[in-house]
């Protein structure tokens, strides 16, 4: 399998050195509910975790929730609630949205209000060792003493401050000794959240807490760490040079894996912050957990996706196609059945490959004709079903009606409609017209619409 390392800004044969593979992934920020951006990165690690034990390699997976920061603080303070109690029931609809799309949990899932104690003690190694410094109740990290720093975003140091200065992200505070110079710990202020620490109360900066939480849940290294592209500086960035400055480990991750960002018809990213976003339990009253995340694997990974209901609708159509091969079945048995195997090979192999969804969909999509070609032959087909279901199953993709979106069609209407279309892919198959037909009139006095392709046949609600 090869991936593509930001670090090194190629694609790389991952070659496993531990057991299991330790895999790190940013979380969300809990001010807000979840949007589909947060979807797109949280499903693409899952389905690499799934892939990588498909392929007979243990992974723990770990994601963090971020529930202690300014946004969070500001939040609360607009709403007139306690901070925690915001963080812990965006937390909550994070959790309710990733089970609606069908999403395993991560093997652990770390929170900052509960790491302080790490959080502190790294902090504290790196005041011992001289790369940070404490001023006024908050503490700095001297970038100058991470001497590469600007490696993973291929900046120097100069043109990493003025790129954070540019969007805003450089933190003015004349207490530090030089701009570029970021906050590992934040002292209290009136009103705000706040610990004990040996500097005196307050809170910790963005960027040390995922070094403390990767490092108590996985060791001093980690495999793969995983996040957005707008993650790579200065949230990354910083992570690398405050992780092997405490460690004297290098690299802190051996692959840094980043995922495309999710527009809304135009070039702005799907941001919180604009207001320019859909949340994943709006998406999912319109749209089948299945229909999502067929929708999110038409594009790569590292490329970025715009969402409009066009793409949405065609992903649809498009699931369609493979449920009703997963579902049809043949008149006659026959000793001669459709084989898999050279699909699965395909799917493998694409896969494989910087994890590429489309060509792996592509696949997919190859099974399901050669299903529909062995039901009109008379061939036997489950051995081909039961690889098409496997290999859905890595995309987190069930092909089964109780995913359909309930702002739809029923979930008992989808499994009726499935059912009669494979009835009359049957029917038409063994040449029976007058059954067919029957079947399609019943359909049409549901309401629904077929579309028949050299696919297979597609359903959809009449307009």
């Amino acid at each position: 399998m090869h991936l593509y390392n930001t670090l090194t800004r190629r694609k790389e044969p991952f070659l496993q050195i531990s057991d299991p593979v330790r895999m790190y992934v940013c979380g969300v920020t809990t001010y807000d509910e979840p949007h589909l951006g947060h979807a797109l990165a949280t499903v693409t690690f899952e389905v690499l975790q799934n892939y990588m034990q498909y392929r007979g390699v243990n992974v723990k997976r770990v994601q963090n929730f971020t529930d202690v920061d300014d946004k969070i603080i500001a939040r609360a303070a607009d709403l007139g609630v306690n901070a925690h109690e915001l963080a812990q029931a965006h937390v909550d609809s994070f959790y309710e949205a990733m089970d609606g799309l069908n999403v395993r949990r991560a093997d652990v899932h770390p929170r900052v209000s509960e790491e302080m104690d790490n959080i502190i003690g790294l902090i504290g190694e790196l005041v011992e060792c001289g790369a940070a410094y404490e001023a006024d109740g908050s503490v700095y990290f001297r970038v100058s003493a991470a001497q590469d720093y600007g490696k993973l975003s291929n900046r120097s140091i100069a043109a990493a401050a003025a790129a954070a200065a540019e969007v805003g992200r450089l933190e003015r505070d004349i207490s530090k000794e030089r701009p570029e110079d970021f906050a590992l710990w934040k002292a209290e202020k009136p009103g705000e959240p706040a610990w004990d620490s040996p500097w005196g109360p307050g809170r910790p900066g963005w960027h040390i807490e995922c070094s403390a939480m990767a490092r108590r849940h996985l060791g001093e290294q980690v495999d793969i760490h995983g996040g957005g592209l707008d993650l790579v500086f200065p949230h990354h960035e910083n992570e690398v040079a405050q992780s092997e400055t405490a460690t004297g480990i290098c690299p802190f991750a051996r692959y840094w894996v980043h995922n495309g960002l999710l527009s809304m018809g135009g070039d702005e990213k799907m941001s919180k912050s604009t207001g320019n976003f859909v949340t994943v339990r709006d998406a999912l009253a319109q749209h089948s957990a299945d229909t999502i995340r067929l929708w999110i694997f038409q594009s790569h990974y590292r490329k970025p996706a715009n969402y409009d209901s066009g793409s949405l609708s065609a992903a649809n159509r498009a699931l369609q196609r493979l449920r009703n091969a997963a579902a049809v079945r043949t008149i006659n048995d026959s000793a001669v059945s459709v084989g898999g195997a050279q699909f699965e090979q395909s799917f493998i192999e694409a896969m494989d490959d910087d994890l590429n969804t489309p060509r792996a969909l592509a696949s997919l999509f190859e099974l399901a004709n050669a299903i529909q070609r062995g039901v009109a032959d008379g061939k036997s087909v489950q051995g081909a079903q039961e690889t098409l279901s496997t290999l859905c199953g890595i995309l987190g993709i069930s092909l089964s009606a109780d995913t359909q979106a309930s702002g739809a069609v029923s979930d008992d209407d989808v499994a009726e409609i499935t059912r009669l279309v494979a009835e009359r892919d049957a029917a038409r198959a063994g040449r029976d017209y007058a059954v067919a037909d029957e079947i399609r009139d019943k359909l049409a006095a549901m309401g629904i619409e077929l579309e028949d392709g050299r696919g297979g046949t597609t359903w959809r609600r009449a307009s």
